[in-house]
């Protein structure tokens, strides 16, 4: 379902055996709603099974081999479908016992042939609406539920790594920076709580280009976009003191329970000392090599 509060154009199941009366409903709602047609309940809830976008049933009653009655009482019991509404349209079964058994198989509402199309319109359009607001307040449900395994999960990990000389960083699934522990401080040295934006990110997160680590290449980004994980990358950041430091960092996915990528901890590992004594290392190196030359010269001459 669409996320961030936007409704996508509603899906209508029309299940009816007679071709006829499939073209008459697409001619009523075809504007407003992509119509999906099937001839037979059995089709219905085949599609059912393998589709989980449905917004809305209309289901006629009188169809050979599974009437709509039991083609709605068996939708009702497949896996996220008992909240689909399901409206019954007939021309044969208007008497009350009939209506009555319309809702008690988990109908809506009972429209009979011949029905006012204006009305069909309000009434799917009323149905519709409520489908995907619930649908939408399902999926922010789950991002917060998401938001929350993110955060227990860096919870754990701060808590196992807090000893370790080694910062942690744990951002959610849109890649913002949401937990980290202390030597993330002493590494930037910073000290006080880092700076966060209105989103609650924090700010001054750089790598040598003067970007954030969410770079398109950079290994934060690949832990979210792509699921990967990376190892020891060294980058160049900007300390709060305007000081730069070498890091190595590393980034791995975090997985919600249905497998899905709900966010990414990075681990970084200040190494501004080991490069500046590999750095002079080389030099030396560097130089003696070059004293040598000159006096292997100087003894020739």
């Amino acid at each position: 379902m669409p996320s961030q509060g936007i409704l996508r154009k509603a899906n209508i199941l029309a299940v009816d055996d007679i071709p006829a009366n499939l073209v008459a409903l697409d001619a009523v709602l075809a504007k407003d709603y992509n119509l999906i047609p099937v001839n037979s309940g059995k089709e219905a809830i085949s599609l059912l099974e393998k589709r989980q976008d449905i917004d809305i049933i209309l289901m006629d009653l009188q169809m050979p081999g599974m009437d709509g009655f039991e083609a709605a009482a068996r939708i009702k019991q497949i896996h996220d479908c008992h909240d689909i509404p399901i409206i019954f349209i007939t021309a044969i079964y208007k008497e009350e016992p009939f209506v009555k058994k319309g809702y008690e198989v988990g109908g809506v509402d009972y429209f009979t042939k011949p029905f006012d199309p204006d009305i069909l319109r309000m009434k799917v359009a009323i149905y519709a609406s409520f489908r995907q607001k619930a649908a939408v307040l399902k999926e922010r449900e789950r991002q917060i539920r998401e938001s929350e395994e993110v955060l227990k999960a860096g919870r754990k990990l701060s808590s196992v790594l807090e000893s370790l000389p080694v910062g942690v960083l744990i951002a959610d699934m849109d890649g913002r920076i949401c937990q980290t522990n202390e030597e993330v401080f002493r590494i930037y040295k910073s000290t006080t709580p880092m700076e966060r934006d209105s989103y609650g990110e924090i700010l001054g997160w750089w790598d040598s280009s003067g970007n954030t680590i969410k770079y398109a290449d950079g290994p934060l980004a690949r832990a979210l976009r792509q699921g990967k994980a990376s190892h020891s990358e060294t980058l160049q950041i900007q300390c709060f003191d305007g000081t730069s430091k070498m890091i190595l960092t590393s980034a791995s996915p975090l997985l919600g329970i249905d497998g899905r990528i709900v966010g990414a901890v990075v681990v970084i590992q200040d190494v501004t000392e080991s490069k500046k004594i590999e750095g002079e290392l080389e030099h030396r190196i560097t130089r003696l090599v070059s004293l040598g030359v000159e006096l292997e010269q100087s003894v020739k001459h």
